[in-house]
């Protein structure tokens, strides 16, 4: 809703794209919920799925090609790697660290495989992730719209898998790849996206796209000031709808949350 209204009133659009790279937990009919709570909700898209727009498809699974052009082009540059490492070997790697009193990250290990040992370890029926490349001893500054300057210092990072041995990107790889070439402006998101940023923020700036801007929102916490969750009651749109609350109750609900307008109007037209 943010987004949307933060289009509406620079004269932006609004984008819906279908993150759907989670196979195990995308679904046809999760998608059909999210576009129906959005129109019951009043909050129409301008470009994306079964609307259209300049730079579709609109549904990640639908662009893993443009994502592998990206992928060789960071791999060809020395930016990203092959990684062999199996679940189990990762997870040793993170115990270890663990009992040494360090923050698990990533070894290193596949960082300089030379071409012998990669033919080696797939020839062993190893299947290959790919990981991103951090730079060492960088800190990676971008400014946030609510929260100010944000710094990460990329050693507490960890070279960091941007394609999963399927072939599937990852969520913080794609986003970056779909952001730039639909030119999206801002990334409004919740405060638990925070630590995404800067992986993000590495990947735009070795693909040499331009950095959008960041606003991360607080959660909505439940009574007991942890995160809203299923044991808080109702924590969908869908939900609050068979309830019986109207649509605009729920947005002006959720609009005024931590403010409200200085002539002290408690209702406010969507478009308001």
């Amino acid at each position: 809703m943010f987004n949307w209204l933060l289009a509406k009133k620079h004269g932006g659009k609004m984008i819906l794209r279908i993150e759907d790279t989670d196979l195990e937990r995308s679904s046809k009919e999760s998608e059909e919920n999210i576009k129906e709570a959005l129109r019951w909700l009043g909050i129409q898209w301008d470009e994306g799925v079964d609307v259209g727009g300049p730079y579709g498809p609109y549904r990640q699974t639908e662009r893993l090609d443009i994502y592998r052009q990206y992928t060789d082009k960071l791999i060809a540059e020395g930016k990203a790697y092959l990684c062999y490492c199996t679940d189990e070997e990762l997870e040793a790697q993170r115990q270890a660290q663990l009992a040494r009193g360090e923050t698990p990250r990533y070894s290193g290990r596949c960082a300089g495989l030379t071409e012998e040992e990669r033919r080696r370890m797939a020839a062993e029926g190893r299947k290959a992730a790919v990981r991103f490349r951090v730079p060492e001893n960088q800190q990676i500054v971008f400014k946030d719209l609510v929260r100010g300057v944000v710094t990460f210092d990329s050693n507490g990072i960890g070279d960091f898998v941007i394609v999963k041995s399927d072939g599937i990107p990852v969520y913080n790889y794609a986003v970056v790849i779909d952001d730039a070439l639909m030119r999206i402006t801002h990334v409004i998101r919740a405060e638990e996206h925070l630590s995404n940023t800067p992986r993000q923020v590495l990947l735009y700036q070795a693909l040499g796209f331009e950095l959008p801007e960041f606003g991360h929102i607080s959660l909505i916490l439940g009574k007991d000031r942890t995160k809203m969750s299923k044991r808080h009651g109702a924590t969908s749109v869908e939900q609050y709808r068979q309830l019986g609350y109207l649509p605009e109750g729920l947005v002006n609900f959720l609009a005024l949350l931590g403010w409200s307008p200085a002539n002290e109007r408690e209702f406010l037209p969507l478009m308001n």
